[in-house]
């Protein structure tokens, strides 16, 4: 159980998240400072999101099943037998773009090289991380450059409550407005989470169906919309899978 570890893993750490996000402010490729910041500030969020998991019928299923999605993620037959036009697919090409794998995200993340532990609110805290970069598929927000994690940390916010998630869009924003003068960055920003508010709890999803939901479906049964603020900051970019 996670009491086994000497310390207490839903509680907040001030500290720590101003430290790592200072580092991380300084180098935005640090993306160790990311779990840092997490871990000290999302703590209380992660038994409120269970509970809410546990009270649909579909997220009891996944609970009682607690499949390790980083492993899924990372069989290249699986990820290979997405159709065109899946979010699978667009997912697949997210990685094959990026370079980024499931298994590396949660390397990088085991910042104290710990065994996995067997509970279930790390096992839910395992899943939101292994969904991190299906939330950039959907969502858009691309991963290469720093409005679009700064979007999607803020997306993110609004779905979980996690307050290590606006802790690095606050701070993002207010970075962005000193260098830039401008509140584009910051208007993007709180477009991001806006638009989490108003789509479904994608924590609830069943990703193992909706890795094989042609993508264009998936974002409007979702009420994933548009982010046209966030467009705007990269006119060449398209809203595009």
């Amino acid at each position: 159980m996670a009491a086994s570890t000497g310390i207490d893993p839903y509680r907040r750490d001030l500290l720590t998240a101003f430290r790592a996000v200072r580092k991380l402010l300084a180098d935005g490729n640090d993306t160790e400072q990311v779990f840092r910041i997490m871990r000290a500030m999302n703590g209380p969020a992660m038994p409120k999101n269970y509970r809410r998991l546990l009270s649909t019928p579909d997220g009891r299923r996944l609970a009682y099943q607690r499949i390790e999605l980083a492993e899924r993620l990372t069989d290249p037959a699986y990820i290979a037998s997405f159709a065109p036009g899946t979010v699978g697919a667009a997912y697949r090409a997210f990685l094959e773009k990026t370079g980024y794998s499931a298994d590396g995200l949660a390397q990088v993340s085991n910042l104290n090289q710990e065994p996995l532990i067997e509970d279930a609110y790390m096992w839910f805290g395992r899943r939101t991380r292994d969904i991190h970069d299906i939330w950039h598929v959907l969502t858009g927000y691309r991963a290469d450059e720093s409005l679009g994690e700064a979007a999607l940390v803020a997306f993110s916010y609004a779905q979980t409550g996690g307050t290590g998630w606006a802790f690095i869009a606050v701070a993002a924003s207010l970075k962005s407005l000193r260098v830039t003068g401008s509140l584009a960055f910051a208007r993007a920003v709180l477009e991001g989470y806006r638009l989490g508010r108003r789509a479904s709890w994608l924590l609830g999803e069943d990703y193992e169906k909706l890795l094989r939901e042609p993508i264009e479906a998936a974002r409007e049964r979702l009420g994933i919309a548009e982010p046209a603020r966030y467009l705007a900051c990269n006119p060449a970019q398209e809203w595009t899978a």
